[in-house]
């Protein structure tokens, strides 16, 4: 269980809120090092695949569930950003009910901002059983994502967390919300939702990341290898190093 972020008030501005984000993930990354209770951390023994570039075909139609698991990246991973002079790949793997995650959104935001030239960064999904709402938030997400809008989805999810997470409460109507003010086709968002396929295509990166190591969220791998954080420079040096590679 991770720990609760402090609650902004109506007061805070945004650049309050993002400095705060940022003391937050570090401090949740410590306490992965001393306690394990979030994901940093990949078991041992476990192997990673060298990612793959995300246009890459990997034989498998989008989704359905391969026989095979384990791929750091696949042929329809969420590329958050594709750079257009890559050196390096960047592999997250999230619950967007997670506080660390969100925690390290604007971190990750931070990077592409900077690294976005060289640094391709990919979204898997990782919902976590004990989140009552991850599966869902997941779900819409990628219902969004199928009609180009996984970028927006994900951002409103992160910045609305703390509004719709931790509660038994099905947020499906929230999410929903989201949806049509982002102007998605409805019909075709509710057909997505409703598509077994959806689902299936989430729990293949649940599979993919299980068969990774990956124990928690928010779980790092760049270019192939398992990044285990201790730092906010330690982070940007590791990308900083792969985007110069």
């Amino acid at each position: 269980m991770t720990p609760t972020d402090p609650t902004p008030t109506k007061a805070d501005s945004a650049p309050s809120r993002q400095r705060r984000a940022k003391i937050v993930v570090w401090v949740l990354l410590a306490l992965v090092i001393v306690g394990g209770t979030i994901g940093y951390f990949v078991a041992r023994g476990a192997t990673t695949t060298p990612p793959q570039d995300a246009s890459a075909s990997t034989g498998q139609e989008s989704g359905q569930p391969s026989q095979e698991t384990g791929q750091l990246v696949r042929e329809n991973s969420r590329v958050l950003s594709q750079a257009p002079n890559e050196k390096a790949v960047l592999v997250e793997f999230l619950d967007f009910e997670c506080e660390g995650c969100a925690a390290a959104y604007p971190v990750v935001e931070d990077l592409r901002a900077e690294y976005g030239d060289t640094v391709t960064f990919v979204h898997r999904y990782f919902p976590l059983p004990g989140h009552p709402n991850s599966m869902t938030a997941a779900t819409a997400v990628e219902a969004a994502a199928q009609q180009g809008a996984y970028e927006a989805m994900y951002q409103k999810m992160f910045d609305t967390q703390e509004q719709w997470s931790h509660t038994a409460e099905d947020r499906s109507p929230v999410f929903r919300g989201y949806a049509e003010k982002l102007g998605l086709d409805m019909a075709a968002y509710d057909a997505a939702v409703a598509d077994p396929a959806t689902r299936a295509r989430i729990e293949q990166d649940l599979a993919d990341g299980a068969a990774l190591g990956v124990q928690g969220t928010p779980t790092f791998f760049l270019d192939g290898k398992p990044l285990t954080l201790n730092t906010l420079e330690q982070f940007r040096a590791e990308v900083d190093a792969a985007a110069k590679n």
